[in-house]
């Protein structure tokens, strides 16, 4: 079976809507000590986004290596039980991945971590951002489009 994804953008200019974190939530970045705790939170949630993460040690070399990656770019939402969020973003202004551990879901977590994205990027001095969704995450999708991100192209996954 083919599978699609949609290609999002959302422009930066203009005025930006702030992110509203649910109560008790902290924000932080990419550290080493916090590696294995992220790595969970994305393989727990591969299987909504479609994405395949590996193993720990892979995961990590192949994160840090990257040439589009900088820490700060990794946004970590805690509170007192631990990650509940990352938004793994690219220099290039690129959402790689953006998840939410399931206890968390429903609660404004990723639209607060996909607004405070577009503020970072727009710090930066960023035009847009983009990402990639599954035409099949309806879920994502919503959200996605109603924190402003447009249509830009449709392709086939790639699955090798």
């Amino acid at each position: 079976m083919v599978e699609y994804f949609q290609l999002l953008r959302r422009p930066l200019g203009g005025s930006l809507p702030a992110p509203q974190w649910p109560a008790g939530t902290q924000l932080d970045h990419y550290r080493e000590e916090l590696a294995p705790a992220i790595h969970a939170v994305l393989r727990m949630t591969q299987d909504q986004g479609g994405g395949r993460v590996p193993d720990l040690p892979t995961w990590q070399a192949q994160f840090t290596t990257d040439a589009e990656f900088d820490p700060t770019l990794c946004l970590v939402a805690s509170n007192q039980s631990g990650i509940l969020g990352v938004a793994q973003c690219w220099t290039s202004a690129f959402i790689k991945n953006l998840c939410v551990h399931p206890c968390a879901q429903g609660q404004g977590l990723g639209r607060a971590l996909l607004l405070h994205a577009f503020q970072v990027f727009k710090q930066r001095g960023e035009p847009y951002v983009d990402l990639k969704v599954l035409e099949s995450n309806l879920r994502a999708r919503r959200l996605y489009e109603s924190a402003g991100m447009g249509f830009v192209l449709r392709d086939v996954v790639d699955r090798e």
